[in-house]
């Protein structure tokens, strides 16, 4: 059976370098801009992978008993923990994933405010609740309650190494599951640090535990008899997590990437549309699975917003570029950067070959090109006129380019969008027609006149449908994901037509044909 990993969203037919294990049975986490190694963490094997298991398994019989108040309680005290030190968490982040301290600071800030969300809201989404019994039963009182899986293997990605996998944690967590963490090979330190946090909380019982590892680890886990796994990854290695789940029957979430649509209208506020496309597409160096990658804007004003994205872009910078490198040349040496290295090295041999591919296509880099690619960094890249048919645009590129077009209008702006394998995210700007486009993209999560806004909002659900994944995290649908529905139904009194029985008359299944009709036979 082919190994599992956990890599974000690398295109398919890609297979980037990635972490190689040692004799001793571990495996080096490093710095992705200087090459310093962060530390060593074992390659866990299938064996180990068990143990791991069969201890949560044990931890999830004490976390369910202490009931949703028991455990809100501690959920909360973990969120203080981690706002007293969140810029300890940001900074290993900066040093592990390479985001710059800014962005480091914004998805911890996320985080929080999800497993907060998670934490107050179980009781009232999780709750029992009474159902109307219906014509058919009505002596019976029914009743609908969510139940934990137990345990809950999550597989986080190296992207968003704190907010993605948490969006899965907090919320199995605050359904009364106990949870085993295997982190991505290229931010295991970070995964190590959230459990760490979290042990003192629970007297260190097996809550909320750690595996690490590389791909092998990763499939262990989906085979080991968890009761629910949640994945973040490429669509690729997502098919394979499922294949792998499928053995014995193990639900699972798959949240996949995305070649993720703008639309910008004629009457868009362009100052918005720009600066919101530029985040969209180059903030993390691009390497956010609902970035945008691909811009479509009206006729009437693209040449506008073209000229606009240019002299935006060449603002940015990525980490280390110094006076006169990069997109733009000039800048200090002590100029902060925008965004920081990319964090998988080959993934820059991907995000080449879609610059090499628009260009040969017959597209023109507006901003950057080829030497752009400096590694470990990328500087921004805005290419224009690429055909539709290009790698570069129909390809998840996961790097700091954005592949902007022309259409003649709205309609096939939508046709264009939804011209894809993928379905995660969208956006659309717009002064008076922004809602009715985004009705019509086919997209798990469109954002009006902003960019990502529905990451940071934990009441929504969040997901994507096709190539980018099944199954929701955040919100309701997130706390639901993690926990399995139990109907019951109590017989309150007897009544006489009673039809479910051997000893029911004839009269009886006439009474029934009577009911039926008078309550649903008219028009």
């Amino acid at each position: 059976m082919t190994a599992v990993s956990s890599p974000s969203s690398p295109p398919e037919s890609t297979a980037p370098a990635r972490p190689a294990g040692r004799e001793d049975g571990t495996f080096e986490s490093v710095n992705p801009a200087t090459g310093a190694s962060l530390g060593r963490y074992a390659v866990a094997d299938s064996a180990e992978v068990d143990d791991v298991v069969a201890r949560a398994r044990d931890g999830a019989v004490w976390w369910q008993s202490l009931g949703e108040p028991g455990r809100r309680t501690i959920l909360r005290r973990w969120r203080a923990e981690l706002v007293a030190r969140s810029d300890e968490l940001a900074r290993l982040i900066h040093l592990e994933n390479g985001k710059t301290m800014a962005d480091a600071v914004i998805e911890v800030s996320i985080a929080i405010a999800h497993l907060d969300w998670a934490a107050r809201h179980a009781r009232t989404v999780l709750g029992k609740r009474r159902v109307n019994p219906g014509v058919l039963a009505p002596n019976h009182a029914a009743t609908v309650e969510y139940l934990p899986f137990g345990v809950v293997g999550v597989i986080g990605p190296w992207n968003y190494p704190v907010h993605t996998p948490m969006g899965s944690i907090s919320y199995a967590l605050a359904a009364g599951n106990a949870v085993v963490f295997k982190p991505s090979e290229y931010t295991p330190g970070i995964g190590q640090w959230l459990v760490d946090s979290f042990a003192p909380l629970v007297e260190d019982r097996a809550v909320f535990v750690l595996v690490t590892g590389l791909g092998a680890t990763g499939a262990a886990l989906c085979r080991a008899g968890i009761d629910k796994l949640a994945f973040t990854g490429s669509a690729r290695t997502g098919k394979l997590v499922m294949a792998a789940c499928a053995e014995h029957l193990t639900p699972c979430l798959v949240e996949c990437g995305g070649k993720d649509p703008m639309i910008v209208a004629a009457d868009a506020n362009l100052d918005l549309a720009v600066d919101q496309a530029l985040w969209g597409a180059m903030s993390n160096g691009g390497q956010t699975c609902a970035g945008v990658e691909r811009v479509y804007v009206e006729a009437a004003v693209y040449a506008d917003f073209v000229e606009r994205v240019a002299v935006r872009a060449r603002q940015l910078r990525s980490g280390g570029a110094g006076a006169g490198a990069g997109a733009g040349g000039g800048g200090a040496h002590d100029h902060v950067p925008d965004y920081g290295p990319i964090t998988m090295p080959g993934q820059l041999e991907v995000i080449a070959r879609h610059i090499d591919a628009a260009l040969a296509d017959g597209g023109r880099a507006v901003v950057g090109g080829p030497n752009s690619v400096r590694p470990p960094y990328v500087d921004p890249v805005v290419l224009v006129d690429v055909p539709a048919d290009s790698i570069a645009v129909t390809e998840e590129t996961f790097g700091p380019t954005v592949v902007v077009s022309q259409v003649a209008d709205l309609d096939e702006a939508v046709r264009r969008a939804n011209s894809t394998t993928y379905g995660l995210g969208a956006s659309v700007f717009s002064r008076r027609q922004g809602r009715q486009v985004a009705d019509r993209l086919d997209a798990g999560m469109v954002s009006i006149n902003s960019v990502l806004t529905y990451a940071s909002i934990p009441g929504l659900p969040w997901g994507g449908s096709k190539d980018s994944g099944f199954g929701r995290i955040h919100g309701p649908d997130g706390l639901r994901e993690f926990a399995r529905s139990r109907a019951v139904t109590r017989e309150r009194f007897p009544i006489p037509l009673k039809v479910t029985s051997f000893a029911r008359g004839e009269k009886a299944i006439g009474q029934l044909r009577q009911l039926v009709r008078a309550r649903w036979g008219h028009r």
